[in-house]
């Protein structure tokens, strides 16, 4: 699966440490940044992994900030993109097979790396379940992002 990567300084070490596991998963990698510990705006990576993932050069997106609470309200502040902020593995799936998510939302201040690495594989090992509940809520949220009101 191709993987857009993303973090800002609080999330950069985590954001190395996941690149390397989706790699060695053999899932592509497109690494967004940052590429530091150096401060930056936690927008301008949520922006760039969500774009990748609308446009289609990404299949999927994760992004990582010190909470992951920014990064997920940045995110999703792109059509197209439904991001959730997922640390643990039952949000990881059920975002996917419920709500169609497509970028999850990593708090690197708060989760521990064996736990990311249980919650980025439960989030790229689901599907989202078109049963008539899900797909009519879905519409319901693509609804409110086309008319915003």
């Amino acid at each position: 699966m191709r993987v857009a990567l993303g973090a800002d300084h609080a999330g950069f070490e985590l954001k190395e440490t996941v690149k390397q596991w989706l790699a060695d998963d053999g899932h592509a990698v497109i690494d967004l940044g940052t590429d530091s510990t150096e401060s930056v705006d936690y927008p301008d990576y949520a922006a760039a992994v969500g774009r990748a993932v609308v446009s289609g050069r990404a299949e999927r997106g994760i992004v990582v900030c010190g909470s992951g609470a920014g990064a997920a309200i940045a995110a999703n502040k792109l059509d197209g993109v439904r991001c959730a902020q997922a640390n643990d593995t039952y949000t990881a799936h059920q975002a996917v097979e419920h709500d169609d998510v497509n970028v999850i939302a990593l708090a690197a201040r708060v989760i521990g790396e064996a736990t990311a690495e249980e919650v980025v594989a439960s989030f790229l090992g689901a599907s989202f379940i078109p049963a008539e509940r899900y797909v009519r809520r879905l519409n319901k949220v693509l609804d409110l992002e086309r008319t915003r009101s």
